[in-house]
């Protein structure tokens, strides 16, 4: 990407990915990028489980039924979660590090889709987080925020309209 403002206006949530692999070094390039990210008091308490097993990536997709494409055709998913015994902002931090991964995939020209997990719960009405939480043998003080997906795009989506931005939700020196 060229800029910054250009990769904001064309990264956008991609659902569908070819069966591509996604090369060793963007996977590293996007895992680093969420390990810089910043974080309160530079607790740095988040944690990633990368999957890339298709086996496994089946059974993750079970934690949201609307969601299953999505996770059984990527060839990568990142689970963030944070040490919620090392951070109080944790959902922040979290936040952050998601967003450095999703915008470092667009800048190497692939597409992420962030999956909520944290309030969200299976067919079967399983909080996700539990879910996945047994699934992975995630401890119970790591509190899972989402899981991203990742992969070569497999559908085109238009870039975001400037123009249709929604100016009247800013406000200046106050309300």
């Amino acid at each position: 990407m060229d800029n910054f403002h250009n990769l904001c206006i064309n990264r956008r949530s991609i659902r569908k990915y070819t069966d591509q692999p996604i090369s060793p070094e963007d996977v590293k390039t996007i895992i680093e990028a969420g390990l810089m990210a910043p974080t309160s008091k530079s607790a740095r308490a988040w944690q990633f489980i990368v999957i890339e097993d298709r086996d496994m990536m089946a059974r993750v997709a079970e934690l949201k039924p609307q969601y299953q494409t999505s996770l059984k055709t990527a060839p990568l998913a990142i689970v963030v979660g944070v040490d919620t015994t090392r951070t109080d902002p944790w959902i922040e931090d979290a936040s952050v590090a998601a967003t450095f991964m999703q915008l470092q995939a667009a800048d190497l020209g692939l597409g992420s889709c962030w999956v909520q997990v944290r309030g969200r719960y299976t067919a079967d009405d399983t909080p996700s987080e539990d879910y996945l939480q047994e699934l992975l043998g995630i401890p119970e003080t790591v509190s899972i925020v989402c899981v991203l997906t990742f992969g070569h795009k497999d559908e085109e989506r238009r870039p975001i309209d400037t123009d249709k931005l929604l100016w009247e939700n800013v406000h200046i020196g106050k309300w």
